[in-house]
């Protein structure tokens, strides 16, 4: 039973699971849009608005738990750098969820998750 359990599993074992939200949120942050299945954007929607908030602070404590969520520095660097002065006063919902159609093989909605 799966009684009060929050998040969803996406069809995987919890490593997997957590790699492929990690890779898609330093997609979302590098390329600052991604299309993606609707389950996998409401999943990774909340580990970028978490990123983008703790990187509106420039400080030496943030980029090392940046660094811990993702694999490389590229994002950690942007975060930092781009998105942290662009959000500096807006007090959050960064992200916007687009649909854009059904996948041809499965027919699964394929949404662009972007930031505003």
């Amino acid at each position: 039973m799966r009684h009060r359990k929050v998040g969803k599993t996406l069809g995987r074992k919890k490593a997997p699971r957590e790699a492929m939200l990690r890779n898609l949120a330093a997609s979302v942050i590098i390329y600052e849009k991604v299309k993606t299945t609707e389950a996998k954007a409401k999943a990774v929607r909340s580990i970028v608005e978490r990123a983008i908030t703790t990187g509106k602070k420039p400080t030496l404590a943030s980029r090392r738990k940046l660094l811990k969520q993702f694999y490389t520095d590229h994002p950690v660097k942007k975060l930092l750098e781009v998105l942290g002065p662009r959000y500096a006063t807006r007090p959050g919902g960064y992200t916007r969820i687009v649909k854009v159609g059904h996948r041809k093989g499965d027919g699964a909605e394929i949404v662009q998750i972007e930031l505003v």
